[in-house]
């Protein structure tokens, strides 16, 4: 049973490896057509829609879901046209370097981070050290007349 279960193991491993092999080797066939295409292609699109909207709505998600839609759905389109695997690779690469071009300055939640205003801030800061000074007074006050307590 141990040695079935062995063999077994060594048939999921090889299947394993036969299978990534195959992707390394479809997407290396497919590499400088494939990454020319989206390049020339789902980029330059990608990049005058970018410039048609105000650079300070880039990091709003509302405003660029639909472009970043489009852009994916290129990528993956040109993938299928060119029989290449996606994602792979050089879809990885590339969406990483739209992303150091156009939302390196958005944070996860899609906003610009900022301080609140003070109106805001400032109860948070206050309440605390209110709290912490009225609590230092009453144990100071209830510690000098603790004479009468059993």
């Amino acid at each position: 049973m141990g040695s079935q279960t062995g063999a077994a193991r060594q048939k999921q491993t090889l299947l394993w490896f036969v299978v990534a092999v195959s992707q390394c080797v479809s997407a290396l066939g497919c590499e400088p057509d494939y990454e020319l295409a989206i390049e020339e292609v789902c980029l330059d699109t990608f990049r005058l829609d970018m410039q048609k909207l105000d650079q300070r709505h880039w990091c709003s998600w509302e405003d660029t879901v639909e472009l970043y839609g489009e852009l994916t759905n290129c990528t993956f389109l040109w993938a299928l046209r060119m029989n290449c695997f996606w994602p792979n690779r050089l879809v990885d690469e590339f969406f990483i370097r739209v992303h150091k071009q156009y939302f390196h300055d958005c944070s996860l939640s899609g906003r610009l981070l900022k301080d609140p205003p003070n109106r805001i801030l400032g109860p948070f800061i206050a309440i605390p050290i209110l709290v912490t000074l009225l609590m230092t007074a009453l144990v100071v006050w209830r510690s000098k007349r603790s004479e009468g307590i059993v």
